[in-house]
């Protein structure tokens, strides 16, 4: 069996111990690398855990569960993926983060790999995706280190909430069966989705502004019967470089609390042209939380009134 040992490496202008911390916490890894989708926590220990993956590998959704292991002094985390996706037979690595000085540092990624029956078309495949993705993943890791370290008001997390008097189950349902939102949301002008793979899905939709004016999203989720569905926007409005959220769906004895969660980037190049010249990052966060809580809003307001008439 061939094992194919690959390394990637890239300068990072802020303190090793922040960029370790970034990449340890891979809940944050969806606003960080742009093939990551969703992340789970299966296991965890003080230096050890065992984490869900959801990413994009040459434009193909896929998921696989790893094993960690974290060395914060050493500033070295160890990766093994336990199941993995064809064509991919094993898969391992390490990340190292070596200072260079009090702001300064080098991530070193490597790749230890195989491909199922040594198919040289397979591993081919994989040396792709391992390139492009972690070309991808160590530029967006110094873009976006470098950029919270320099400007924190660009990145912010909202939700709006409602309560519902209904079961869970069918407020899941209303907002996983995203293909019939054309006929139920005032807002969704046309939509596409597609789930070859049970849990993964792509929402390609046509939004409706205020204004009249519609414009095309498209979105990976991740659903999770019947509490969650995690989603990452892979086509984006001008004003965000990034928009992950969260549906979440929480059962008491009284009904259900009902959440969208949202994480923004925003994108400074383009306030301006989208705003007007005399606009600043407040009338940007403001614009773009008003717009993302209005459809949101009124998605849960039609998702309770489905679930209270269902009971």
């Amino acid at each position: 069996m061939t094992n194919r040992l690959v390394e990637h490496e890239i300068t990072v202008d802020a303190p090793a111990a922040a960029v370790y911390r970034l990449i340890a916490e891979v809940e944050n890894w969806p606003r960080i690398f742009p093939p990551t989708l969703h992340v789970d926590h299966l296991e965890r220990g003080e230096d050890e855990e065992r984490i869900r993956i959801w990413a994009t590998a040459n434009g193909e959704a896929k998921n696989w569960t790893s094993h960690r292991t974290l060395d914060p002094r050493g500033l070295r985390i160890t990766f093994r993926q336990e199941v993995s996706s064809p064509p991919v037979a094993a898969m391992g690595g390490t990340w190292i983060v070596e200072p260079l000085a009090d702001s300064a540092c080098r991530v070193r990624l490597q790749h230890d790999y195989r491909a199922v029956d040594d198919d040289p078309d397979g591993l081919k495949w994989i040396d792709e995706a391992v390139d492009r993705n972690s070309r991808a993943e160590l530029a967006s890791l110094k873009q976006n280190v470098e950029l919270a370290h320099a400007r924190e008001e660009l990145t912010f997390s909202f939700e709006d909430t409602v309560r519902i008097r209904g079961r869970a189950e069918d407020v899941y349902d209303f907002i996983n069966e995203a293909h019939l939102w054309a006929e139920r949301l005032p807002h969704v002008a046309s939509v596409r989705l597609e789930e070859d793979t049970p849990g993964l899905q792509t929402l390609e939709m046509d939004t409706r502004a205020q204004d009249g004016s519609t414009h095309t999203t498209v979105s990976y989720r991740v659903t999770f019967p019947h509490h969650r569905i995690a989603y990452k926007q892979i086509t984006l409005p001008a004003l965000m470089t990034l928009h992950t959220g969260c549906w979440t769906f929480a059962q008491d004895e009284e009904g259900v609390t009902a959440t969208s969660q949202h994480t923004v980037v925003l994108n400074t190049a383009n306030i301006a042209r989208v705003l007007g010249p005399g606009a600043d990052v407040a009338d940007a966060r403001a614009y773009v939380r008003g717009a993302l809580s209005t459809n949101s809003r009124a998605t849960l307001g039609h998702a309770r009134a489905y679930a209270e008439n269902k009971r």
